[in-house]
Parts: C-alpha cells; structure tokens; sequence
C-alpha cells in the first residue's frame, strides 16, 4: 500500500486527508480505504469543475443528471452522481467509470460494516489502485476553449498547430471537440471571413481530424448535411467535409453526384491528354483535398481511373524538335499527382487498377512499348503500396 501512495500527485501528497490515510493503514484498514476514497472523490470533484461549468451542463442535460447551471450545484452532486458525469464529460473512460463505481459499492458495505465483515487484503488493493491510478494520480485537465482556438487561426499569417495545442484538444471530452471542430467548419465555410482566417481554419481542421472520436465526426456530419440540406455538395463543402473527417458519413446520393460532376464537367473537359497539363494541376490537386480515389463510389471510379491511367500513360512520342528524344508524351504535372492519387489509394482499388488493363481505351495506346511500360509503373505502385 505505500508503494500506491507513492503515485499520488504532489499537490495531494501534502494534505492532511492522505496522511490520514498513511496513519490509518497499519491500524485500520476499513478507514483508511473511506479516506482515500473520499479524497477522490474531492479531487473528481474539483476536477469536474475545472473541466467547464458548460460543459458539465451540456453532459447533465443530455444524461438526464441532476440540473447545473453554476460550480456550487457540482458541489452539491452525490457521490455516484458525480462519477457519472465525470464519465460523461471525457474524465473517466468507461472502464475507469466502472472500476471506480465498483469502488464506491465496496466503499458503503465497509461504512456499513458490523464486527463481522472489515476490509481484506483485496479490498484495500483494488480501492487503492483504482482511485490513485484513475483519479489521485492525474493532472487536473484544463480544457482548450473556442476562445482559445479564435485567437489562434485570427493570427496574421499561416499557422502550424503545436503539438501542446493537439494534445489539449485530444484530451478535451467530446462535447468540447465537437464545439471547437463546428467552430472551425463554420469558419472554413464563411466567405466573408479573410482568406489567411481561413485557411488556418481549414489547416487546424485537417490535423485535429485523426485524434477527433469517431462519434463526434458523426455528429459533425449531421451539423454539415443541415448546412447543405438539398443543396448538391459542392469543392467547398466536400473540402471541409474531407478535412473534418465527414465525407464518409455524408449521404451516398450526394457524395456519387459530387463525383459524377467532378468527373463529367471537370476531368472530362479538361481531358487527359499532355497538352492539358497547365489545368491538371488545379484539378488534380483538388481531387486530393477531397479525399483523393479513397472516397469516390465504386461506380464512378471505374470511369475516374480509366481518365487517369490515360494521362499518366501519355501518346507515343518522338517527333517535332523539343520531343524527337521524347519516347512518350504525357502531362508532366499530372503524372506525379497521379502518382500520388493511386498510392494512397492502393489497397482499395487494386483490382480495379488491374481490371483497366483489359479496357480498349488502354489497350489501344498500349500498343507502343514506351507507352505500356507507363502502365506496368502504376501496376508496381498498387502491388507494393
């Protein structure tokens, strides 16, 4: 037991409720389990309250828990009360929420206790271990705040998120995320706002995306399909969505006729051929902010590819005084975007890579043996990747 005492913060180590617990142990065992729980408790308690009074409140309301409107009500919380809302604003993961409510049972049956029944080894173990590991031995969390988040993307210049600012945003419980993130998507989308505001919104957006709860991305997708209602998806919107970790969870009808529409009205005006090349690189490049092939519905992936696949396999060349010692022609700025594209996408269209092989419109130019071997480069790319 002292060596689990030892783990305690020292901001608790100093205070006479713990070296209660220290004189109590060798006597009292029963006791010095109440204590230490009951110093957990205090620290939940405070902890909860540094949290956020918002958000505590948020977590009440959906939870159906007591009402909160200021820190004096989390003060008047009951004890399994309070360790359900710690759980549900993010302090306690489920387990942890668990364990420690287990704690709380065998707390009351030792308050309880007649001569017949005082704490055992194990009981005294697992109180020890759960509250200090869980609660006693942690940092209090003080939440990143929008305000905070404002401040950072309404600088002058471009930013690049620190990782001290990540890590408070992946700690932070997740009705906070999903504040911060909505934030940032409304500022992303607004046309008013300067471009640099922006962009540093949109860049935020991008690196709080994998450490952001899958929930929340649900949620955040709702938020955006409100925002478009029967309105097509548009670049912007399937940028953000991309950025935010959203697409995904968008309506299918709208994701395929977003394609659809890149496809027909962008790609296939453009075209694949080389002499196109001063417009694949703000097409192609737009391509990759919305998710690249990684989210394009199979059925209109096939024809995606095919364009694709064309423009990186280029014409046969050989001729005229800058491409005489030129054996193929082909879109120098779209090939390693292209590149870029089908790697990323490797694993998930590997067969229909291969399946392009038999198409007519590939094997027409691939009868010139500088041509097909462009082809043979993307088969290498998907079958290492």
């Amino acid at each position: 037991m002292p060596d689990f005492l030892e783990r305690i913060r020292p901001s608790w180590q100093a205070k006479n409720l713990i070296a209660r617990v220290h004189k109590l142990l060798p006597v009292d065992p029963s006791s010095a389990c109440q204590r230490l729980f009951n110093a957990t408790i205090h620290d939940l308690r405070e902890k909860v309250i540094i949290a956020g009074v918002d958000i505590a409140k948020q977590a009440a309301q959906q939870h159906k828990l007591p009402h909160i409107e200021k820190s004096d009500d989390i003060e008047e919380y009951s004890t399994s009360k309070l360790i359900d809302l710690a759980y549900h604003i993010g302090l306690l993961s489920r387990p942890e929420w668990r364990r420690l409510s287990r704690v709380y049972e065998i707390r009351r049956d030792l308050e309880h206790e007649d001569d017949e029944y005082e704490a055992e080894v194990e009981d005294c173990i697992y109180i020890f271990k759960t509250c200090i590991d869980v609660v006693l031995s942690r940092d209090p969390i003080h939440l990143l705040r929008v305000l905070d988040v404002r401040e950072i993307i309404e600088r002058p210049s471009p930013i690049e998120p620190n990782q001290d600012l990540l890590a408070d945003y992946e700690r932070a419980p997740q009705p906070r995320q999903e504040e911060i993130s909505c934030f940032l998507i409304s500022i992303a989308l607004d046309e008013t706002q300067a471009d640099v505001v922006r962009q540093n919104a949109f860049k935020l957006l991008e690196r709080i995306q994998p450490i952001t709860v899958n929930p929340v991305k649900l949620s955040l997708a709702g938020h955006l399909q409100e925002r478009l209602n029967r309105k097509p998806l548009d670049v912007l919107h399937a940028r953000v969505a991309h950025a935010s970790g959203t697409l995904p969870y968008l309506k299918k009808a709208q994701r395929i006729a977003f394609f659809q529409g890149f496809l027909y009205r962008q790609m296939k005006e453009v075209g694949h051929q080389w002499h196109s090349h001063r417009e694949h690189g703000k097409l192609l490049r737009t391509l990759k902010e919305v998710g690249g092939l990684l989210f394009v519905p199979p059925s209109v992936r096939a024809e995606m590819l095919e364009w694709l696949i064309l423009a990186y396999m280029g014409e046969p060349g050989g001729y005229g005084t800058q491409g005489q010692y030129r054996r193929v022609f082909y879109s120098n700025t779209a090939a390693p975007l292209i590149r870029d594209l089908i790697a990323e996408a490797a694993t998930t269209i590997r067969q229909d890579i291969l399946d392009c092989e038999t198409l007519p419109s590939i094997r027409r130019v691939a009868r010139n043996e500088y041509v097909a071997r462009r082809f043979q480069e993307l088969l290498d790319i998907v079958e290492t990747c």
